[in-house]
């Protein structure tokens, strides 16, 4: 939820096409924008791709995995890091979308908002219908009552069969249903009142994912024993095995409408987010250009298309996951900290009457817990600010490398509660200092910097939850994407290039940015 109202609050101060990316730029600079934005291209990646798989995977299954056994008889891929074989329908599914969202904005939100009707449909009716075979016995299974056969992926029976580390890393896998609001986030052009309207779709997009998230999790555990669901098509297995034919089909149906809801929803934001880095020229700059007849980015949506799709034929869909995560997670956590770095910005109008006097380490101390009382930030609360931020992203990340190796050592214990209390120490220096006022926003994150502090901590720790496998697939992503920086951005960025030429008559870009990146004077005009 928190990280939901850090991006309302950042939706609210940068109305614009290209979600984190845009904030982290206009916050932090360029190359943290840059590493952000790289992010995200994996995210929407691999997240368009985990869907489809899931798509695919869900419609095979209704056919007694047909598909799946005759591809990997005739076409078996035997490489450890991908998958069985060839997924070319989930190839042609990617594709298909893609078709659709080239086509143009309204066309694909017209079709997006019939299958969001059913999708919540599909919701309403699995609750009703699942709470009325629901026995809250299945919560309540011991593992001894368990037959030898299922125990391996049984746990140990009851509520929580894996604990609470179980729910954490189930929880860090999943994050990646919680992403529909950043889609939300990245059409800060194409909504007709942006800094009212997308607070407002966050926050309601959060707590109807929350809600139909929950009940039909709760409903699913209820109806049947978690260890007997099938992961591929849940909702069918259960009502066929409660005894609801009827239910089970008007259910399958609807969950096929709503996969393809995903499906869109997850490329969606992806050519956006290619069209805003490749405008600020830290990209190639052609997947910028706006097609003249469909007025959406047409180049972008096309090797989103078949990037996405190769992604959806060649990995399995555990890899997908968990790769998409570790990107979400992370370009998460950086929206949070911008917001932090933002709250305690020093304010212009005060920093140009401000006489220039020179610290002392006394001084430096007492402002440390505002011992001065500053009621409006300057440059050495916002510097203090800044370095507390710092320190408590190194301090939350050991932290949570500590907790994830759960080793029962006294010596352990005491550095994860000497570390503990620094944090604490860091978010009361936090508190203590003066935030800048942001009265004219329409939407602000509310006890700040208690709710983005909490983001970043919780962020970190999924984070550390991933496998190693997943962490070195993305040092490795990485690694490519600051290639590509390094080797094209900086030369090509808007930062070195003031004034960009209009492309295809349709768009111009004027940037006047200081050397971090942040801007100063931005003129956008253009019409997705």
């Amino acid at each position: 939820m928190g990280q939901g109202l850090c991006y309302a609050e950042f939706a609210a101060r940068v109305p614009k096409a290209g979600s984190a990316y845009v904030y982290s730029y206009v916050s932090v600079g360029e190359f943290i924008a840059f590493t952000i934005g790289w992010n995200l291209i994996l995210e929407y990646v691999i997240g368009t791709a985990s869907v489809a798989k899931g798509m695919a995977n869900y419609i095979d299954s209704l056919c007694n995995n047909t598909m799946a056994n005759t591809m990997a008889r005739i076409a078996p891929m035997k490489v450890p890091f991908m998958a069985d074989y060839p997924d070319f329908f989930a190839f042609g599914l990617v594709l298909l979308i893609c078709v659709l969202l080239g086509v143009g904005v309204s066309e694909s939100t017209k079709l997006n908002n019939v299958f969001t009707a059913l999708n919540l449909a599909t919701v309403i009716i699995v609750v009703v219908a699942g709470a009325i075979k629901s026995d809250p016995a299945n919560w309540r299974i011991k593992v001894e009552n368990i037959s030898e056969e299922y125990r391996p992926k049984a746990g140990e029976g009851g509520f929580m069969p894996w604990g609470i580390a179980g729910v954490m890393a189930g929880a860090a896998k999943c994050f990646f249903g919680f992403v529909g609001f950043d889609c939300v986030a990245t059409t800060g052009e194409e909504a007709k009142n942006p800094k009212r309207d997308i607070p407002l779709s966050i926050v309601l997009s959060l707590a109807i994912i929350f809600i139909s998230y929950f009940s039909v999790a709760t409903v699913l555990t209820m109806m049947w024993p978690y260890y007997l669901q099938d992961a591929d098509a849940p909702f069918p297995h259960v009502f066929h095995e409660s005894g609801m034919p009827v239910i089970m089909w008007i259910v399958t149906i609807g969950a096929i409408f709503a996969l393809c809801t995903s499906l869109l929803g997850a490329m969606f934001p992806l050519p956006r987010v290619l069209y805003a880095m490749g405008s600020d020229g830290v990209l190639f700059r052609f997947l910028a250009a706006i097609n003249t007849k469909t007025r959406t980015p047409l180049i972008a949506t096309v090797v989103s298309g078949l990037l996405s799709a190769t992604m959806a034929a060649i990995f399995n869909l555990n890899q997908l996951i968990d790769m998409m995560s570790i990107g979400t997670l992370l370009a998460y956590t950086i929206v949070a900290t911008s917001v932090l770095i933002l709250r305690y910005e020093e304010e212009t109008h005060i920093k140009l009457n401000r006489s220039m006097v020179p610290e002392t380490p006394y001084s430096v101390a007492r402002q440390t817990f505002n011992l001065l009382g500053l009621k409006h930030p300057t440059t050495l609360s916002s510097t203090i600010a800044k370095c507390s931020i710092c320190i408590f992203f190194v301090a939350a990340l050991i932290t949570c490398v500590l907790l994830r190796w759960d080793a029962e050592n006294s010596s352990l214990g005491v550095a994860v509660g000497v570390l503990g209390g620094a944090l604490l120490v860091l978010l009361l220096v936090l508190y203590r200092q003066p935030r800048s006022s942001v009265a004219k926003l329409s939407f602000k994150v509310p006890l700040v910097p208690l709710v983005p502090y909490l983001s970043v901590c919780m962020n970190v720790y999924l984070m550390v939850q991933l496998d190693q496998q997943t962490w070195i697939r993305f040092i490795l992503w990485l690694a490519v994407g600051y290639i590509i920086y390094f080797s094209y951005g900086i030369k090509n960025s808007n930062l070195r290039v003031k004034k960009v030429e209009p492309q295809n008559g349709l768009s111009k870009i004027d940037h006047v940015r200081t050397a971090n990146g942040k801007i100063e004077n931005e003129k956008h005009i253009t019409q997705l």
